[in-house]
Formats: structure tokens, sequence, C-alpha cells
């Protein structure tokens, strides 16, 4: 049976302190992504590696967008 059939909602949800987001499925946690590479490996081992991050309606993105890493700034060296 094909996952997507099920049209899973998928949230990733707004950063926290350390800028890492949760990402779920329902009520199951799936995993903690630090960036956008991570939200797909968490997506690749829940078998749902067929969806398109950045493009898909089945992914609600809270607090900002897949280019929203707020944990990910530069450090200004002095």
């Amino acid at each position: 049976m094909d996952n997507l059939t099920q049209h899973p909602h998928i949230v990733v949800h707004a950063p926290a302190l350390d800028g890492s987001r949760r990402v779920t499925e329902g009520d199951v946690t799936l995993g903690l992504a630090s960036h956008l590479d991570d939200v797909v490996e968490i997506l690749r081992l829940a078998d749902l590696d067929r969806v398109e991050v950045e493009e898909s309606d089945l992914i609600e993105w809270q607090g900002g967008g897949p280019e929203d890493w707020p944990g990910l700034t530069e450090h200004e060296d002095a």
C-alpha cells in the first residue's frame, strides 16, 4: 500500500529556542530537525521519502518555511 495515498499530514513546528524544529505526523513525533536536510532524512526514515519537502501540500510549515532555521545564523567573530 502506498503511504502517499493515505495523505499523511506532516507538521514542521515553529523553531524552538535552539532553532530546532519538531516534525510530527498526527500525534506522533517523527524527529527533531536542525536543518532542511534533517527533515528530508526524518521523512525517509518514516518511509515518506517521496514527499517533496519544500513544495508538498502534505507538509505544514509553522513559524516559517523550509528556508527558516534561526539556529543556523552566522557567528559574528570579532
